[in-house]
């Protein structure tokens, strides 16, 4: 049985549940996913309150966890997806991970700061499950040097703007050495099931 930790992230909101219904029809052949959520408009609101007011990194930081959570709710509604407190395999097909009361007791060293965002979170949960992470997102992958590299190396994207956390980078050159993260477009869900099924598209980013 497949299992992938798919990150899902907020660029994604106008397509999103139709790629949650496709990922539900998929496991239907037997592919199951730990699906968890970006933080999408209610993360930018939370990171707006931060720059116009006094907001601690604590704060802000549990903020931006909730807003995963409210973006989570609204992938679940129609598409029957379930959700869950547990970073754990599926009991069935796809789950969301609702992750603040889980990270509140133990947030597995996360740092507190906005280098560390839903990507670092499902950076932790792909090392935790001993799983295969996906990052689904609205581009076809990182471009270097004005088109699509098909693999890069962490190292080689940090300190430098992607579509990738610093601190999932930065796990990769710690934490999750020696592993990948395959970023995939997924604004269409049936290219996106294709590319999956394949094992082709988008960007490879390898830990050193």
């Amino acid at each position: 049985m497949p299992f992938y930790v798919l990150k899902l992230g907020g660029s994604l909101m106008a397509c999103a549940r139709d790629l949650m219904r496709a990922l539900c029809a998929l496991a239907e052949d037997g592919y199951c996913f730990l699906v968890v959520p970006g933080g999408g408009p209610m993360a930018d609101l939370v990171r707006d309150l931060f720059s116009r007011y006094e907001i601690s990194q604590e704060a802000a930081h549990w903020m931006a966890i909730l807003a995963m959570e409210q973006y989570g709710y609204f992938l679940a509604d129609g598409t029957g997806a379930l959700l869950t407190r547990e970073m754990r395999l599926p009991r069935c097909g796809v789950e969301i991970l609702l992750p603040y009361q889980l990270l509140r007791e133990d947030d597995f060293g996360l740092m507190h700061s906005w280098d560390y965002t839903s990507d670092s979170v499902a950076a932790l949960a792909a090392l935790r499950l001993n799983a295969p992470l996906i990052k689904a997102t609205n581009v076809d992958g990182v471009i270097l040097e004005g088109k699509v590299a098909e693999e890069t190396s962490a190292s080689s994207l940090l300190g430098k703007e992607s579509c990738i956390d610093q601190g999932t980078l930065r796990f990769l050159l710690g934490r999750l050495k020696g592993r990948r993260i395959w970023v995939l477009n997924g604004s269409d869900p049936h290219h996106f099931i294709s590319a999956l099924k394949r094992g082709k598209g988008g960007t490879i980013i390898k830990g050193e």
